[in-house]
């Protein structure tokens, strides 16, 4: 057997790196194009989507309430002042990062029934149904009456007591410890028959 020589191993070395080189790159560039995936956002669900098929199958004059429920389950909302109409709301959101989630698909079902629970109408609403409202400016004023901060300080100071957080009571009419109100009695006692 002939030695081999110098020029031939490092042709082989050479031959051998050229050929690992592509099959080395392809796995980091699978994980590289992977890595974009988990990075776009995924879209999110949100309360009742209704599917063509299903809303369909929801006929006037002939579909009850029973029928809708089990068809669709149950609504997401009554009218404010009738419970004969049924909203059902549905959203596919998408996350945005520093941001509020981006709606980007927006539907309601309302279904209209009769006093006997059958359908009598139903309307499809999407986003270009929708309304901006302003938000009203003030404040809504709230009874009672206006403390200061001297005032809740001052009106504070004698209401600590160190032993009202351990159950006894503090100092009560009982002595220490020994007023019946701590965990597990709801505060009303163990005596029988109004002894004590």
């Amino acid at each position: 057997m002939r030695p081999i020589s110098n020029q031939v191993r490092a042709a082989r070395a050479s031959a051998s790196r050229r050929a690992i080189g592509p099959a080395a790159c392809l796995p980091l560039l699978a994980v590289a194009l992977a890595g974009c995936g988990l990075f776009s956002p995924l879209p999110t669900d949100r309360g009742i989507s209704i599917e063509a098929v299903d809303y369909d199958k929801l006929v006037p004059g002939t579909t009850t309430k029973a029928d809708v429920t089990n068809l669709i389950g149950s609504p997401t909302s009554h009218a404010t002042f009738d419970d004969n109409t049924w909203i059902y709301i549905g959203e596919v959101t998408a996350p945005v990062p520093m941001a509020r989630p981006r709606v980007e698909k927006q539907e309601v079902v309302v279904l209209a029934f009769d006093a006997g629970g059958t359908l009598r109408s139903r309307r499809l609403l999407d986003r270009a149904d929708g309304r901006d409202i302003a938000m009203a400016a003030g404040k809504t004023p709230t009874p009672g009456s206006q403390t200061s901060f001297m005032q809740q300080l001052i009106g504070n100071v004698g209401r600590y007591n160190p032993l009202g957080a351990m159950g006894g009571g503090g100092l009560g009419s009982s002595g220490l410890g020994n007023s019946n109100n701590g965990y597990g009695h709801g505060g009303t006692g163990n005596t029988v028959g109004g002894g004590s």
